[in-house]
């Protein structure tokens, strides 16, 4: 066999993220049928500050079935658990990032399945997760006319932070989005595209973190 090159994906060394931070669970409310606020709290949120919107933050959940949190380590390329699985990481856009309080808010969409989804739609006060970040935003050029944003519902947060500021010369586009269910908090022009059954074996990638 031979060992992967210095170029390849398998010997690629990447940047590690910052440190995971020990939260718990403080409350969670439920927004809508299909939308939940975890507020995340702990004196580990000390010192994070989230100043770009639409950042993001990873998010380090228990392992299904599990109500203890493990937290991984960094190998070089990716978070592995002591018997060398994945862990559950899903990464939000923070919906509030609060100092003084220590707390965090993410939205998480409910659909049923997925780490994320089923976490949020259980979870209770006390529960234990981790926090990483903040990754990068996203500043809008100031000398376009006009910018467009699209997103399905994980990317409410997202959407919203950037279009509600600019909101003159936002245009929001909802992928796969009923208008009924259109945060009307998202500023700018709203266009829609309906949502349609995908052919199997196609896929289609998130515009956000919200859902998983």
């Amino acid at each position: 066999m031979v060992p992967p090159g210095p170029g390849s994906i398998a010997g690629r060394t990447r940047r590690e993220p910052p440190r995971f931070r020990p939260v718990t669970v403080r409350g969670v409310e439920r927004l809508s049928p299909r939308m939940a606020r975890v507020t995340l709290a702990g004196p580990e949120l000390r010192g994070l500050t989230v100043e770009q919107p639409a950042a993001s933050v990873r998010v380090l959940l228990p392992s299904p079935g599990e109500r203890e949190l493990v937290v991984p380590s960094w190998n070089g390329n990716e978070f592995l658990l002591p018997d060398g699985t994945r862990p559950p990481i899903r990464t939000f856009t923070p919906c509030r990032c609060d100092p003084e309080a220590l707390e965090l808010d993410i939205h998480v969409v409910l659909h049923g399945a997925g780490a994320a989804s089923q976490w949020a739609g259980a979870a209770e006060p006390g529960q234990p997760a981790a926090v990483s970040g903040p990754g990068r935003g996203y500043v809008v050029d100031g000398d376009a006319a006009a910018f467009l944003l699209a997103g399905d519902e994980t990317a409410i947060p997202a959407v919203s932070q950037l279009a509600l500021p600019d909101h003159r010369r936002a245009i929001v586009a909802w992928w796969d989005l009923p208008p009924a269910a259109s945060p009307g908090h998202a500023g700018g022009r709203r266009r829609w595209r309906q949502p349609r059954r995908r052919h199997s074996g196609v896929g289609g990638r998130r515009s956000g973190g919200g859902a998983g």
